[in-house]
């Protein structure tokens, strides 16, 4: 027959305790001493031919070990030849002493196997309550005469009856352990023991008619028995060895088919685990590098993977210690302090082999609980798994050159932050969800100044000033921010806000993160960052949209350092316009295309001219007038600025020195922008240009914007103390329009405060901005800076302008900017005669 075991650790859900085996054992034994009693009452000596009985015990204990053992999930199967003493021990012996001898043969078989008590009674109480319905349904059919078809009848019909109440019972406690489903699955493999008990019991109705014809025929039987398991035995070892070969190959190709994926380990445990026949295979990786530490098991009947292991952790540990196989168990041996760790665990046996890349130890690979309460791992299986092992290794090891390989594509090597690439990736995925109430916004900071690092300290004083960037974004940054660096000196941030509005906040609160000083060995350094903002779907449908448009937000955030710019539609225009306007700018600055014009600068009181700004416009064959804001960042991106500059500062101090010469000595006043502050070579050519037109370094007045000169940083007072060494006068353009206070002026060498525009022209219809002014010019005074007022444009505003002290204007009321032939002309017009003298300035008529 096939004797069914279920496995003693680990079982199917629902798993309930041994105990509850007993609620069918019980009845079991119950029915067994029921029948026995009745099949004792009507048979005739029931209990006579002891001899014979002790022979057949002898013989079913034979018979009850396995000869073929298969595992099936949980479930171990044993092909036994208990049929054929049966159909004996019913034709030559009374049914009791047959009931008796196989209950006995039953104990004395399970004994050997050391289970526990709950187990060992049920298959003792199962196999006796079969025995004795099997001998009363004999004593229920007609009575047994010779050996003929009659006979055989009978006795299949009984064996039959046997086999169906053994395997009735093996369902009913399958049932309670794990529930209906498991004992309906059992009945729905029954037709495979069924189909073995009937071939054994022709076998039996075989060697019945041959010893009732000789009993000689006992011999032959015997020779026949032996070589027949023989035969099976050798069957066994090469099934075991067909189906290991077998097992050993669809692992090698799981492996290569998963090892380009992500489920390498899923399918390894569970291919490994079912090709050793064991409850659990474990995998344990400990934490190296990136890669945390991985601890992983696939038990039977489980379909995914369980991140605990019934092995102890002193196990693995040593078998990474020792760096070789460590096996325990029954049959394996092994340190006994460890084997007792085992026992505390439940653990019955277990190897352990240590994983390899190279000469070093990775990690281990683990076996444990050999299927089946008769099973135990032996030595034979040490080899095996330690192939196993070594071509899991190497698959191992090829998944994460592979991972590698993938994280380096997406991760940037300095900094380890996610790169454009992985950052495109995971804008495509944001923007394909619709999230009502929400935006997608990317931010894009461009740190200011790397260039000069890396110039002035070296490559690697700039990478260290992008790491510890990196480190503060990805420390400041939300932890559902995504952090990358888009490449140079380019950071992105990506993530779901409520709107526009808050993107901004955010890179406006993480440019300040950024911003805190950064010290390397004795140095210290101010970095500032221009940040660029776009958000979906207001600005952009997919990843390549809104990259462009964030980076075009950055740009013009640049051309005032430290700002933070909401890309508009207006910036992809002109960023058209301007990439058109590159090299047209190159030829204009060769041709002398460019011209530069002059506004005048008066006294508020009684409108003395005292200088001029010089302004370069360009007139565009194409594109008629170009902004100079245009032209100025076209200038800056393709590195054509110094040459710009120098352009104006020569225009300016070559009319400078010709009104000098004509007895009307005029300033001029040139804008910088705050790209020049940081050429040190810039305070030597201004000198050199001073000394070409002789013009007295009092005459020149260089204007930088407010948020050029006050950029939270002290690199721009260098070069400024050195334009003010040289005597050149130094003024804060555009006060007013940035985060600075008038407090910060005086750290810096400047003589004067040039208000914005527009606060001058908001005087008359705004007290705030009246206030503005009046505060900044008499603040101003206190510090001893000269106040020019810029965009005066009507009387009540000079008039104002007046009442608070205020001294010097510039604006269209006096003048707009003019080339010098109209300038000269206006001059002309303008200019009262009698008060043209070489001890004052020239004083503008007053114009009605």
């Amino acid at each position: 027959m096939t004797d069914r075991r279920s496995s003693s650790a680990g079982a199917a859900s629902p798993r309930r305790p041994a105990e509850h085996a007993w609620l069918i054992t019980g009845p079991l034994a119950l029915v067994a001493v029921v029948f026995s009693t009745i099949i004792g009452l009507v048979t005739p000596d029931p209990l006579g031919e002891w001899g014979l009985t002790v022979l057949l015990l002898a013989v079913m204990v034979v018979a009850g070990l396995p000869m073929l053992n298969f595992v099936i999930g949980r479930q171990s199967f044993g092909v036994r030849l208990t049929e054929i003493p049966l159909v004996l021990g019913f034709y030559f012996l009374s049914p009791l002493m047959v009931v008796l001898a196989y209950t006995l043969a039953t104990l004395v078989t399970h004994l050997r196997y050391r289970f526990g008590i709950a187990k060992l009674a049920f298959n003792v109480a199962n196999a006796s309550a079969a025995a004795s319905f099997a001998a009363l349904m004999l004593l229920a059919l007609p009575p047994i005469h010779g050996v003929g078809p009659g006979t055989w009848g009978i006795l299949f019909a009984s064996v039959s009856t046997f086999t169906l109440a053994t395997l009735v019972g093996v369902a009913g406690v399958i049932t309670v352990m794990h529930g209906w489903q498991a004992g309906a699955r059992v009945l729905r493999n029954a037709p495979a023991p069924l189909l073995t008990s009937a071939i054994n019991a022709v076998i039996g109705l075989v060697v019945l008619i041959a010893l009732e014809t000789t009993w000689w025929s006992a011999v032959l039987l015997a020779v026949l028995a032996g070589a027949v398991a023989m035969v099976y035995r050798s069957y066994a070892q090469f099934f075991r060895q067909h189906r290991t070969l077998g097992g050993m190959y669809d692992l090698a190709k799981a492996m290569t088919a998963e090892g380009q994926g992500g489920n390498l380990v899923d399918v390894l445990l569970v291919r490994i685990r079912a090709l050793m026949q064991a409850e659990y295979a474990t995998l344990w990786l400990p934490a190296h590098g990136r890669h945390p530490e991985v601890m992983l098991t696939a038990r039977v009947d489980d379909t995914g993977l369980l991140d605990v292991a019934p092995t102890p952790d002193v196990v693995r540990e040593e078998a990474r210690r020792q760096e070789r196989s460590l096996a325990l168990g029954v049959r394996l041996g092994g340190d006994e302090d460890l084997r007792a760790s085992l026992r505390a665990t439940g653990v019955k046996d277990v190897i352990a082999v240590p994983l390899r890349s190279g000469q070093a130890v990775i990690g281990t690979l683990e076996v444990a609980n050999r299927l089946s309460d008769v099973g135990h791992f032996t030595p034979a299986d040490i080899p095996i798994f330690e192939t196993v092992a070594a071509h899991a290794a190497v698959a191992l090891e090829n998944s994460r050159l592979v991972d590698r390989l993938r994280h380096d594509a997406y991760h940037d090597a300095l900094t380890k932050l996610p790169n454009r690439r992985r950052i495109t990736s995971a804008l495509d995925e944001s923007v394909k969800i619709r999230a009502p109430g929400e935006v997608v916004a990317l931010l894009l900071f461009d740190v200011d100044g790397l260039r000069r690092v890396n110039e002035s300290l070296g490559h690697a004083a700039g990478d260290k000033v992008l790491v510890e960037v990196a480190d503060r974004l990805r420390a400041s940054a939300p932890s559902s921010a995504l952090v990358g660096r888009a490449g140079g000196d380019e950071f992105l941030v990506t993530m779901r806000l409520e709107s526009a509005e808050a993107a901004l906040d955010l890179a406006a609160q993480l440019r300040e993160q950024i911003r805190d000083e950064m010290i390397f060995d004795t140095l210290t350094l101010d970095v500032d960052t221009a940040v660029g903002v776009a958000v979906h779907p207001d600005h952009g449908s997919d990843a390549a949209t809104l990259l462009q448009r964030v980076d075009l937000a950055a740009t013009a955030a640049k051309s005032v350092p430290g700002s933070v710019q909401l890309f508009n539609p207006g910036l992809e225009s002109r960023s058209l316009r301007r990439l058109g306007l590159a090299g047209d700018l190159r030829r204009a600055l060769d041709d002398g295309e460019l011209t530069v014009y002059f506004q005048p600068k008066v006294t508020l009181r009684d409108r003395r001219l005292v200088g001029v700004e010089c302004l370069a416009r360009w007139e565009h064959p194409t594109h008629g007038t170009v902004a100079p804001e245009d032209f100025v960042a076209v200038a800056e991106h393709t590195g054509q600025l110094d040459r710009l500059t120098e352009i104006v500062l020569r225009e300016g101090l070559r009319r400078s020195r010709d009104w000098a010469q004509a007895d009307q000595p005029l300033s001029v006043a040139v804008n910088l922008s705050p790209r020049t502050l940081t050429d040190q070579h810039f305070p030597d050519r201004v000198q050199d240009l001073l000394a070409e037109f002789e013009v007295p370094p009092q005459r020149l007045t260089l204007e930088i914007t407010e948020a050029g000169v006050l950029d939270g940083t002290d690199r721009p007072i260098p070069t400024l103390r050195r334009l003010r060494d040289l005597g050149v006068r130094l003024s804060v353009d555009d006060f007013g329009t940035g985060d600075s206070s008038l407090a910060h002026l005086r750290r810096l060498p400047v003589h004067e405060v040039k208000v914005d525009r527009s606060f001058v022209q908001g005087m008359a219809t705004d007290p705030g901005d009246l206030a503005i002014v009046n505060a900044v010019v008499t603040l101003s005074q206190q510090f001893g800076l000269a106040v020019v007022a810029e965009g005066v444009e009507s009387e009540l505003t000079l008039e104002l302008l007046q009442d608070i002290g205020c001294e010097i204007g510039q604006g269209f009321l006096f003048s707009r900017p003019l080339p010098y032939e109209r300038l000269e002309a206006w001059f002309g017009a303008q200019v009262d005669p009698e008060t043209i003298s070489a001890a004052e300035l020239p004083r503008l008529r007053v114009v009605p």
